[in-house]
């Protein structure tokens, strides 16, 4: 089978991580459901799908890593507040990384899935 070269796609999963803000849950299922089905079909989908995964993993972990350090001395609430806004703009400059062919790269990035 063919791979076809499709970065918009690539792109599309960076960003659909987004989903997060508004719905919780979906920026974990879409970009999963993006990489089971397309792994296959698209270039570099394999990669890039598995970088997202194991990204949302890790944000989710270091999450609940935090809850518990906010009772010492609100430590937690500086941790939450940083994975926010690490959660919120790396899936951007990876979307950007996809689109011009680039590998993505996730600080704090625990490899689950190799």
């Amino acid at each position: 089978m063919m791979l076809r070269e499709d970065r918009s796609l690539l792109a599309i999963a960076h960003l659909s991580q987004l989903l997060d803000i508004v719905t919780c849950i979906g920026g974990f299922i879409v970009p999963l459901v993006l990489w089971l089905t397309q792994r296959d079909k698209v270039m570099a989908m394999d990669a890039h799908g598995k970088s997202i995964i194991n990204f949302q993993i890790s944000m989710f972990l270091y999450c609940l890593l935090c809850i518990p350090l906010i009772l010492l001395f609100g430590l937690g609430i500086l941790g939450l507040i940083g994975i926010g806004i690490i959660a919120f703009v790396f899936p951007i400059i990876n979307a950007i990384k996809a689109s011009n062919g680039e590998l993505p790269y996730y600080p704090l990035n625990i490899s689950f899935i190799k």
